[in-house]
């Protein structure tokens, strides 16, 4: 080499070979497809059309769920059952979701699915709702007897209810394991209560993680039998919220998927 020039631009080229390449200049591949073909968070559908999608999206193949509030079962009749080993269960069969029979971190998936209407909830049966546009409440969940209480009153009944079976589910489900918790939020006393925030708000205080969020939007209208004065905006929505329990050791902040 003849000049310094030359010899510093050879020792330029060497060391920019050599040197390993920064984390800016490495280009990312991106994978995946285009589509739209995606579970979208919000349906005008009924219950037994979304309820297998959240499935199929959030419980593998294989898993043992345990459906605690069962009912009529209908979550389950679009399910294909031969993919999972359901446990069906109610307090018409004598399984109360607040004291299940269920050992340990032994259930991979649980869904929840009480009365979210404080009227149902009441000790006395005459007083009791659900006559009118809400009776298949009283069908599926032992003819509105379901709870037997001397705890809260009113939305705080509701609320009491979801608090102890999310303690029962953190219980028997195993680290990573599925809730699946159905809620609506509704007006009682005249108080606008956000049912599905508050059950947010204490199953992350258990030890969730609120993983996701559906809608479901009601397609036909409800009838007011006695209405004198609209205050509030007619709820015709319900929510599917969709916990994993985080594993001991572990912050919500580091679950990912």
């Amino acid at each position: 080499m003849n000049t310094i020039t030359e010899q510093i631009s050879f020792l330029k080229e060497e060391a920019e070979t050599n040197s390993p390449k920064s984390p800016k200049s490495q280009k990312r591949t991106q994978g995946g497809i285009a589509t739209s073909n995606v579970m979208m968070s919000a349906f005008v559908s009924g219950n037994a059309e979304v309820f297998p999608q959240i499935l199929d999206l959030h419980v593998p193949d294989g898993a043992k769920i345990a459906d605690v509030t069962y009912g009529t079962g209908v979550f389950w009749k679009n399910v294909d059952l031969s993919r999972y080993e359901l446990l069906p269960s109610d307090i018409a069969t004598g399984i109360d979701c607040r004291a299940l029979p269920y050992e340990n971190e032994s259930l991979d998936a649980i869904v929840i699915d009480p009365p979210y209407m404080e009227g149902l909830l009441r000790n006395k049966k005459d007083h009791k709702a659900g006559a009118g546009s809400h009776s298949a409440f009283r069908e599926y969940y032992s003819n509105g007897d379901e709870v037997n209480h001397d705890g809260p009153k009113w939305h705080g009944a509701v609320t009491d209810l979801y608090y102890k079976a999310g303690a029962e589910a953190i219980r028997v489900l195993k680290d990573k394991g599925i809730a699946i918790v159905k809620c609506q939020d509704e007006v009682s006393a005249n108080r606008q209560w956000l049912t599905h925030v508050e059950i947010i708000n204490h199953y992350e205080g258990l030890g969730f993680y609120t993983k996701d969020l559906f809608v479901v939007v009601r397609q036909n209208k409800a009838v007011i039998a006695r209405l004198k004065k609209q205050v509030h905006a007619r709820k015709n929505h319900s929510y599917f919220l969709v916990f994993v329990k985080v594993p001991k050791g572990k912050k919500r902040s580091q679950m990912r998927g």
